[in-house]
């Protein structure tokens, strides 16, 4: 990763806020160094030349949990951040890391769902990261509401995406979001593969979004 001296603090020091916090409350699965620099950093920077294509403005990282890919962006990026974490427990420690990494003037956490934050912020962002969250089809309609017209949603998955992926793209004039690219990665274990899947917000949606919470995700758009 190539991340200047202050940054590679900043990220360890993220990184050992999240181990210390989880051993008092489950906000991660990994709880060793190793295996958190791996699967959390370093897999949170593979889409960063995604990112910094996008246009500039405003990123939002929805589903955050601890902080990635969210907290490891605004460390290596100029950009403002929107953690959005709808468990209370999850965004009140993120809260507690952004003050602790001295953050807070350009990370702020939206407690609450997508939707939610889609009604009180519309087409306020200029970038939408998603890690581990949901598929395809449910990421392009949270998205869409809170993305400018050219924003860039930035999808971190698996390489087994192909059935999401073709259901995503018979989806993208009614939810205004055009498919960009599709890049793989493998991390520095050699052996853990990542697509990073980008859409583009073009156009207006010809369904009324956002819906209700949790929409997007029990009952997704097929066409």
């Amino acid at each position: 990763m190539n991340v200047t001296p202050g940054q590679q603090e900043l990220l360890e020091k993220h990184l050992s806020l999240v181990i210390d916090a989880n051993t008092r409350t489950n906000i991660t699965r990994i709880d060793t160094w190793d295996q958190g620099w791996l699967l959390h950093v370093e897999d949170s920077l593979v889409g960063l030349p995604e990112v910094q294509e996008a246009p500039a403005g405003k990123l939002a990282d929805l589903g955050s949990g601890a902080g990635y890919p969210g907290i490891p962006l605004a460390i290596t990026t100029d950009r403002d951040v929107t953690l959005v974490e709808s468990v209370g427990k999850k965004a009140s420690l993120l809260s507690a890391f952004a003050d602790e990494l001295s953050l807070s003037d350009r990370v702020t956490v939206f407690s609450g769902r997508a939707e939610e934050l889609a009604r009180e912020f519309p087409e306020a962002f200029s970038v939408i990261t998603a890690r581990a969250l949901s598929s395809l089809p449910s990421l392009m309609e949270l998205a869409s509401p809170l993305l400018q017209q050219g924003g860039r949603l930035v999808c971190y998955k698996s390489s087994d995406i192909e059935d999401e992926l073709a259901t995503a793209m018979v989806l993208q004039e009614k939810l205004a979001m055009v498919f960009k690219s599709r890049r793989y990665a493998v991390l520095s274990d050699g052996s853990t593969p990542r697509s990073i899947v980008v859409f583009e917000k073009l156009g207006e949606p010809t369904v009324k979004l956002p819906r209700r919470e949790g929409q997007a995700q029990r009952k997704p758009y097929k066409k």
